[in-house]
Parts: C-alpha cells; sequence; structure tokens
C-alpha cells in the first residue's frame, strides 16, 4: 500500500497544519505553551492507532460475518516510569472465541506493527520549502 506524503506547516505560534493530500488537521500543544486549538502530537499519534485498531478490527469481523454491533478503542499515554500506551478495546455482539480472535488481530493492525518494530527513521535537511504533496 502507498501512502500519501504528510505535511506539516507552521501558522500560528505552536499549531501545526498538518496536510496529507485534501484533509488538513491541526496539532497543537494544551495551553500555556500553546494554544490547544487541536491535538498535541502525541495525541495525534494515539489517534492513528486507534483509528487504524477500529478499521483493522471491523474489517475482520465483516469478512467473517460476525455480528459486532460496536467496537470502540480508548488510548491514553501512561508515563508513571516507563512511558506505556494502555489500549482498551470494546466489543459489543459477539462471543467469547470471537472477541478473543479480534483482541488478537488488534495487535496486528498496521499502526501497531509500526510502532513495535519501527523502520529506520532518517532525517534530511532541505535549503528549499518543503512541497505540499497533495497526489498519491
Amino acid at each position: 500500500m502507498t501512502h500519501r506524503a504528510v505535511h506539516v506547516t507552521e501558522p500560528t505560534d505552536l499549531a501545526r497544519l498538518i496536510t496529507v493530500g485534501p484533509h488538513r488537521l491541526i496539532a497543537d500543544e494544551p495551553a500555556p505553551a500553546g494554544n490547544d486549538t487541536g491535538p498535541d502530537p502525541i495525541e495525534v499519534l494515539l489517534a492513528a492507532l486507534g483509528a487504524c485498531t477500529s478499521v483493522t478490527v471491523r474489517m475482520y469481523a465483516d469478512r467473517h460475518t460476525w455480528p459486532l454491533r460496536d467496537v470502540q478503542v480508548r488510548l491514553r499515554l501512561e508515563q508513571d516510569g516507563e512511558p506505556a500506551v494502555v489500549r482498551e478495546i470494546l466489543l459489543d455482539g459477539l462471543n467469547d472465541t470471537q472477541q478473543g480472535r479480534l483482541m488478537a488481530v488488534a495487535q496486528r493492525c498496521p499502526v501497531h506493527r509500526l510502532l513495535s518494530a519501527p523502520p529506520p527513521l532518517g532525517t534530511v535537511q532541505v535549503e528549499q520549502p518543503v512541497a505540499d504533496v497533495t497526489g498519491p
């Protein structure tokens, strides 16, 4: 699967405009550092994991024609000692066997796999403004 490039600019203070194709999101820091006009970067990351988890679980249940009525995912970063992401998942309408299978599937959503075994992360300084890539 090919993913679109993500472009981040700084329109004001600590707020950041995130552009992905035709989509626009705002990330910001909470007050007093920022103006809290959007989730902070960690919350954006948790949102990506939660959305991916929910979609992956739903697609699996639908493919198996299981009667999943609702899937909800709540995430938080706990920072007592070593930081840890806590992911709580509600699966409504399934038997214990189906729920167990979907909990295992949740562990294999693409964002979970990316965070569990991250690819190399490279950073390159450029001399020209980064183009806003809106295509695939």
